[in-house]
């Protein structure tokens, strides 16, 4: 590839030459910082073992280096014009499988049963929180998943009990992965720069989870529950929807009723769900 997609007046002239007009609305804004793109490939540990899947793939500044470094892409292009630059400029690329469609609408199993053990991508900003959500609960999910998202989303993730953004996208991450802001970008590192600042968020999955949970949705209804009424607290809450035995589950959990949700910590939430149950 002649051009380089790191190099702004090289992307700008590339989607004028398209007639692509980026969309806010979708979270179409394009890596174009070499550096932050190197500290992403280090930060994903990447080998020729690996089978990654890259989500929302762009132009293929990302595309091009996992390439160049492991032994499978697969990458996932809503977007039709964008999906077919990248068949076009990857058609002698055999190491690269491109999937045209919403990765909403992907079925993640067997997808991921197919060899996939990291995620590797620059998130659209609009799916990141869900995407994440059905990708950490997936059957074989991924070892390792570095992202470029929007910063609030990363510091929702990494966040610790008892904080503020401390939350339900908090418990289910950190049951199954240490979570970290890996490094803080500057809108200046994407084109068009977006209105926030983004980060690279660093999953690694644990040998096991803190805590296994037998039912995932069981948790997940408990955790809307329980958070959409975050300033209420936790025995009230569960006293109020007809939980039988609250009091006395919470006394053998050593969870205090008054607490808040915010004060419960990930294992704590997973055990609360099956004792529930």
């Amino acid at each position: 590839m002649d051009m380089k997609l790191t190099r702004p007046s090289d992307v700008r002239a590339l989607l004028a030459a398209m007639d692509f007009h980026p969309s806010r609305v979708l979270g179409q804004n394009f890596l174009i910082d070499a550096n932050i793109l190197n500290i992403l490939f280090e930060a994903a540990a990447l080998t020729p073992r690996d089978t990654v899947l890259e989500v929302g793939p762009g132009l293929g500044v990302l595309t091009e280096g996992l390439l160049e470094r492991v032994g499978r892409v697969i990458a996932v292009e809503k977007d039709s014009r964008l999906f077919q630059w990248l068949e076009n400029t990857y058609a002698q690329a055999p190491k690269l499988e491109l999937i045209h469609s919403d990765i909403l609408d992907v079925d993640l199993t067997p997808l991921l049963a197919g060899g996939v053990n990291k995620c590797v991508a620059n998130l659209p900003y609009a799916i990141a929180s869900r995407f994440l959500v059905e990708l950490m609960g997936a059957a074989r999910a991924p070892e390792r998943i570095v992202v470029t998202v929007q910063l609030e989303v990363a510091e929702r993730l990494a966040a610790a009990p008892g904080t503020h953004d401390y939350g339900l996208i908090s418990v289910l991450a950190q049951l199954a992965y240490t979570v970290s802001i890996h490094k803080r970008i500057s809108p200046t590192c994407f084109w068009p720069q977006p209105e926030v600042t983004s980060a690279i968020l660093l999953m690694v999955r644990r040998d096991e989870p803190l805590v296994a949970v037998d039912d995932r949705a069981a948790l997940l209804q408990l955790l809307k529950l329980c958070f959409s009424k975050r300033r209420k607290q936790i025995g009230a809450t569960l006293r109020g929807e007809k939980f039988a035995d609250v009091d006395r589950i919470l006394a053998d959990l050593a969870i205090p009723p008054m607490a808040r949700p915010e004060n419960l910590a990930p294992a704590d939430w997973a055990g609360l769900s099956r004792r529930l149950a």
